[in-house]
């Protein structure tokens, strides 16, 4: 959450370590790191969780306030040292409608700052052009508009998931979630079986 580059480094180190084919999750930001990082020979699908989508030569920032979500700037709050994070207060309103106030209250309190120089850097490349991709639209998302999400998604030509929840629907539909990741590492490795 330093920056792009470095997150995706953060990323790659970890698909060095795995001895196999790879599936990449993001979500929100993370999608455009898995973007980057799922370049990786490794990987063979990337899966998007209510995620930003971007091509290359794109910003997050860019393709966010291209069709805006719903959170008011001001709810966005900035460190002295270039880093944001969301209001604690209006956390649970913004990403979190889904959720128990109980685990809403200690994601507002525990979630991590992002640097704000991460969504002002271009993508250099676009795994999603040649992997398999999935997209999963959270439908009442206030944080990336739906529409975004469905322009993102067919752009790309990923199998399209929707499901009724706000941003973090990870967090408050975790088997609907899982389901597509599940579907694709099953594809993943059906085509891996296929003769070449």
């Amino acid at each position: 959450m330093t920056g792009l580059s470095d997150d995706v480094a953060a990323t790659q180190r970890v698909v060095d370590q795995q001895d196999g084919p790879v599936i990449l999750v993001g979500h929100s930001y993370g999608g455009t790191i898995i973007t980057v990082a799922g370049a990786d020979p490794k990987v063979r699908a990337l899966v998007y969780v209510a995620a930003l989508q971007p091509d290359v030569s794109e910003t997050t920032n860019q393709l966010a306030s291209s069709i805006p979500g719903d959170i008011s700037s001001s709810d966005v709050n900035p460190t002295k040292d270039g880093f944001l994070f969301i209001d604690p207060t209006k956390f649970a309103a913004d990403v979190g409608t889904d959720l128990p106030p109980a685990p809403a209250d200690y994601m507002a309190h525990s979630q991590m700052s992002v640097a704000a120089a991460a969504f002002d850097a271009p993508v250099t490349v676009a795994a999603w052009r040649d992997k398999p991709s999935y997209g999963i639209i959270a439908t009442a998302d206030r944080a990336l508009n739906p529409k975004l999400a469905r322009w993102m998604y067919k752009r790309s030509g990923a199998k399209i998931t929707e499901i009724k929840a706000n941003h973090l629907v990870y967090i408050s539909q975790p088997a609907a979630v899982a389901s597509v990741i599940e579907t694709a590492a099953r594809a993943a490795e059906e085509n891996a079986a296929k003769p070449q």
